[in-house]
């Protein structure tokens, strides 16, 4: 059973990692995918990849930073594919790793901008067509970061994760009652290219009861359920997919 056969999604943060995961598993489970990131090679082999396994989708090269990306994606969703039922604002940054007092306000900005405000802005550009259409399923990518514990050095990270969740919950209050749900997706360490170095993994698998880190695909199926009807009775809500690393913080 294809889980989103026939659906429009819009995937931001799709050239790797979760993102890219999210975007051949959704492209996989029958729905025609927008994706979007600032590299124009890997989202074009990216395509060519999901059209090749018979799916359907496109490119959107932009910065989420940038309101005009994600009315561009829209645009692109609906007069490619006719409209759209999901959006995964997935798109993050981890930033400058430094103590509080260090961080430059320009730095603190720039993490605010592409983990939070860039998600307003994808949830701003996508609801009135889901409102036209009478249903939407939006999934954020938050964090244990900022939700179950504040790692050093990563304050501007958690704030703008934590900052996830009270979106989350406005959305959902604001637009349940006429069928569009919200949810956060807090996934633990992943191995992608913001998981650093071997070194640096093996202390992350560490913080998680499972004592390892995440496949991105293992995430990737867990925004695959909260995008289709599979959840839905679930808005303003945050699925934990980090390995019991909340559940062993004390």
């Amino acid at each position: 059973m294809k889980l989103i056969d026939g659906k429009v999604a819009i995937i931001t943060g799709a050239s790797s990692g979760i993102g890219k995961a999210a975007a051949l598993l959704f492209a996989a489970n029958g729905a025609a995918v927008v994706l979007v990131a600032r590299r124009q090679d890997p989202l074009d082999q990216l395509v060519r990849t999901i059209e090749e396994r018979g799916g359907r989708a496109l490119a959107v090269v932009g910065d989420v930073k940038e309101e005009r990306t994600h009315q561009q994606a829209l645009a692109a969703a609906q007069s490619t594919f006719g409209g759209l039922h999901i959006a995964f604002n997935n798109a993050g940054l981890v930033g400058a790793v430094k103590p509080l007092a260090e961080i430059q306000p320009s730095e603190w900005a720039e993490v605010l901008a592409v983990n939070l405000t860039a998600a307003f802005l994808g949830a701003r550009a996508q609801i009135p067509t889901m409102l036209e259409q009478g249903a939407g399923a939006i999934v954020f990518t938050g964090s244990f970061v900022g939700n179950s514990a504040g790692l050093p050095g990563m304050s501007a990270y958690a704030t703008a994760k934590a900052g996830l969740m009270g979106l989350v919950r406005g959305i959902a209050a604001d637009y349940g009652a006429v069928g569009i749900r919200a949810n956060a997706l807090l996934p633990g360490g992943t191995a992608t290219e913001m998981a650093g170095d071997a070194a640096q993994r093996e202390w992350a698998a560490g913080l998680h009861a499972m004592k390892r880190i995440a496949d991105p695909d293992e995430i990737a199926n867990a925004a695959l359920f909260l995008a289709s009807d599979m959840a839905s009775f679930v808005t303003g809500s945050a699925l934990w997919a980090d390995g019991g690393n909340a559940a062993v913080k004390t």
